[in-house]
């Protein structure tokens, strides 16, 4: 399987920064919120304690016993053992997935601060890279980043710009982006539109699934 299709077969987007992953193995959630008819996780991957990013109630219905849930030490809520700390530079792996955290924040505004150590994830799985940027404006640590797949902000107020991460994509040069944070809360569906026609990278844009 070619990346682009992995993207298009296996990489749903459940609507503004939620993701679930479909590995071979492994089903991976990253900040889920709003699910509608949900799938069971075996992780979940949480990059920041804001409320459309850490929800507890979203995160129940998802959860399993075995259920492995990644984040920041301030997202652990009530998940007790089934939770992992993870911050900026650090690295795990469960069963065959492997996720690092890198550095995600605001540089021009006070919502998401370096900080905090809040988090953007690479989530490794069947061979393919996965960068999901949290809520993020455009910094110099994703000029270090290395990924096939580049899930990118452009709903602008919170997180960067559709300028900014037309920016972002280039320094990332991910095989395939994919554009989120947009349609809910802040930005317009249509943003994702402009994305595309302003990039120079390969963007796929996927609509918001009705089942997660």
């Amino acid at each position: 399987m070619n990346v682009e299709d992995f993207v298009r077969e296996r990489i749903k987007w459940l609507g503004h920064a939620s993701f679930r992953i479909d590995g071979a193995k492994e089903t991976v959630y990253i900040d889920p919120w709003k699910l509608k008819d949900p799938a069971p996780a075996d992780i979940i991957c949480i990059t920041h304690s804001h409320f459309d990013h850490l929800s507890p109630e979203d995160v129940a219905l998802i959860r399993k016993d075995s259920t492995v849930i990644v984040g920041p030490p301030d997202c652990k809520a009530d998940f007790g053992k089934s939770f992992r700390e993870i911050s900026p530079g650090g690295s795990l792996k469960i069963d065959d997935v492997e996720i690092e955290a890198v550095h995600s924040y605001n540089t021009n505004k006070d919502f998401h601060p370096k900080s905090n150590n809040w988090v953007g994830f690479i989530i490794s799985l069947d061979g393919f890279r996965i960068y999901h940027s949290g809520d993020s404006d455009l910094i110099p640590e994703m000029n270090q980043v290395r990924a096939d797949v580049a899930l990118l902000p452009v709903g602008g107020t919170y997180t960067m710009t559709i300028n900014e991460a037309v920016q972002a994509a280039k320094a990332i040069n991910a095989k395939v982006t994919v554009p989120m944070h947009c349609g809910d809360i802040v930005g317009d569906l249509k943003d994702r539109e402009t994305f595309k026609r302003q990039s120079g990278n390969t963007v796929i844009i996927l609509n918001p699934t009705k089942g997660a």
